[in-house]
């Protein structure tokens, strides 16, 4: 078995130009990292905020930022920490297994759009919260 480390998976995806406004994928039923549909979400970051530290014990995350940059934060062991920025310069899609603490930031310019397509329903039983200062990181 991998490290928790070689769970969190960077995909890179595909952008076509269409005359009239271009197609972004995000998630395909076909991709290796489709379990099963839960729900699917959007969240805004403003430029420079902070949002964080969450720990999800059975939804994975698939994260996606058509809109602005965001810098994404995995602590994956004491003071160990996995980052991945991505947007509109770095178009993919992040998955995030349950059990790791994360947050991210909002790099801008502006606002920055998040889409989570999740394999659960959001259940608040099932999510760990922590506030930004409980974890040693510096953003």
């Amino acid at each position: 078995m991998g490290s928790v480390k070689d769970n969190i998976i960077v995909t890179p995806l595909k952008q076509i130009e269409v005359k009239g406004g271009d197609v972004w994928h995000a998630f395909k039923r076909s991709d290796p990292q489709f379990r099963e549909y839960g729900e699917a979400y959007f969240s805004w970051v403003e430029e420079g905020a902070v949002k964080a530290w969450k720990k999800h014990k059975r939804m994975t995350l698939n994260l996606v930022v058509p809109v602005g940059t965001v810098r994404f934060v995995m602590m994956t062991g004491q003071n160990e920490f996995v980052t991945e920025d991505i947007g509109e310069a770095r178009y993919a899609r992040l998955t995030v297994p349950p059990g790791l603490w994360f947050g991210f930031q909002g790099l801008g310019p502006g606002k920055s759009l998040v889409l989570n397509i999740a394999d659960i329903e959001h259940d608040p039983d099932e999510v760990e919260r922590s506030s930004v200062n409980d974890i040693n990181y510096n953003w």
